[in-house]
């Protein structure tokens, strides 16, 4: 028999336990897969090697249904359609008809549970780690700043979708509320700066490895990681000047190579996942098509245009809906998908600069990304609305299909521009709580 462990805030099963109860006779005698270690196993001084287990698990949990929450919220905001098997990518979520969202569809409780299986790992490392006598001090910060680093990365991510997140659910009996987003986000910066400290007393080296984070893969530089996440949280709190400090302490350069970062990464690896966001050009089904809106309103000559969408050779249509376009972001499905990149964090510097009213360092960060995508540099005025206004075009184009959209729109009050596809469509721009969830 599989022991499996259920908890509220993933609305999903996780943890695989161990497995007993092999027959002889008329006894049954506990066998322990050593692959598959019990979760009280870990719990209770976990070797050094159960540990970096419990790490490659967090890492891959990371990538659960990260297809469906980018597609969801890229529809939401008509950035994308998707075209396939399931009538509700192109009802619920463009409100066909008057409906409203299902807080119990794939769309609402796949995202929230893919974020917080991750979250549920990395706590259980949290726990293992302090309960071992396997490794050093310095090695058991490694693994708090690591683990405290991802939970708030994928609490932003919960953030960013459902404008609410439950921030405590270390124990799965007795979890904390679930908080509104200011108070989710300053639950995260704090958490973003314990794991800075832990960091900071890490030592040289990781006492594990990582798949996604080449270049980020010591304590020194997976700060740097941490820094970033940690600037966008500020500015997502609307703190210009922290998000300012915590960019110097990161990986964002304005000269430097804008897809720099740590990745999600695939094979084809027998039991690891592929890319799902890589859609094959020109098929008829399971198809992401572009909004017709992201191409008409593009600058002439914006190379983020020919490089993330093709022409199909024939159009498509389903649903009432119809494009021309689809997604080329991926190259195939095992491409891997940015975490945070460099180019993103340039559009931080330029926001930040926005809200600390340095407008010319502003305007600089933003030639820097229309420069890369063969644009010349901002003619407009340099004014708080204007500079804005280009920021958000710009993240538009550079983070398509990233799950920013919907969520930029709702934090500008923006929402309400969006175009109405059909007639009886509605603009929805937060998904609901999973109905497991309800208290």
């Amino acid at each position: 028999m599989k022991i499996i462990q259920r908890y509220k805030s993933t609305g999903v099963i996780v943890l695989i336990a161990f497995f007993t109860a092999i027959v002889t006779s008329c006894s049954f005698d506990e066998q322990v897969d050593p692959n598959r270690p019990s979760l009280a196993g870990v719990l209770t001084d976990a070797s050094q090697n159960q540990l970096n287990n419990l790490v490659v698990g967090v890492e891959s949990a990371m990538r659960n249904s990260l297809a469906i929450q980018t597609t969801a919220s890229g529809t939401m905001a008509r950035e994308l359609y998707l075209f396939d098997a399931d009538p509700r990518n192109t009802g619920d979520l463009l409100g066909a008809n008057g409906s409203s969202l299902d807080n119990n569809s794939f769309y609402t409780t796949a995202p929230w549970g893919g974020r917080y299986v991750a979250i549920k790992n990395a706590n259980i490392l949290l726990q293992s780690v302090e309960n071992t006598s396997s490794v050093t001090d310095a090695q058991k910060a490694g693994y708090r700043g690591y683990a405290k680093t991802i939970i708030a990365f994928e609490l932003i991510e919960v953030l960013k979708s459902y404008n609410r997140a439950r921030v405590d659910v270390s124990d799965p009996e007795n979890l904390g509320p679930i908080l509104d987003f200011s108070a989710g986000l300053a639950a995260v910066r704090s958490l973003l700066d314990e794991a800075l400290s832990d960091l900071n007393g890490a030592g040289a080296e990781f006492a594990f490895p990582l798949a996604g984070f080449s270049g980020f893969n010591t304590p020194s530089s997976f700060t740097e990681f941490n820094r970033g996440i940690a600037a966008v949280a500020a500015l997502y709190a609307g703190d210009g000047s922290a998000s300012l400090t915590a960019l110097n302490n990161s990986y964002f350069d304005l000269n430097g190579d804008l897809s720099a970062g740590p990745e999600h990464v695939y094979s084809l690896d027998s039991g690891d996942f592929t890319n799902g966001l890589f859609k094959i050009p020109d098929n008829n089904g399971d198809q992401i098509i572009v909004h017709d809106s992201f191409i008409a309103d593009a600058e002439a000559g914006d190379t983020r245009v020919s490089t993330k969408t093709l022409i199909r050779a024939n159009p498509t249509t389903q649903d009432g809906l119809s494009g021309a376009y689809q997604t080329a972001l991926y190259a195939s499905n095992i491409s891997p998908i940015d975490m945070l990149r460099n180019e993103e964090l340039v559009l931080v510097y330029a926001e930040a600069n926005i809200l600390t009213n340095d407008l010319l360092e502003a305007e600089n960060a933003l030639n820097v990304v229309r420069n890369a995508a063969s644009l010349g540099n901002y003619a407009g005025a340099l004014t708080v609305d204007d500079l804005t206004t280009e920021l958000l075009n710009q993240r538009r184009y550079s983070l398509w299909c990233e799950n920013h959209r919907m969520f930029d729109l709702r934090r500008y009050g923006l929402s309400n521009t969006l175009p109405i596809d059909r007639a009886g469509d509605q603009i929805f721009n937060v998904a609901p709580v999973p109905l497991s969830e309800n208290d």
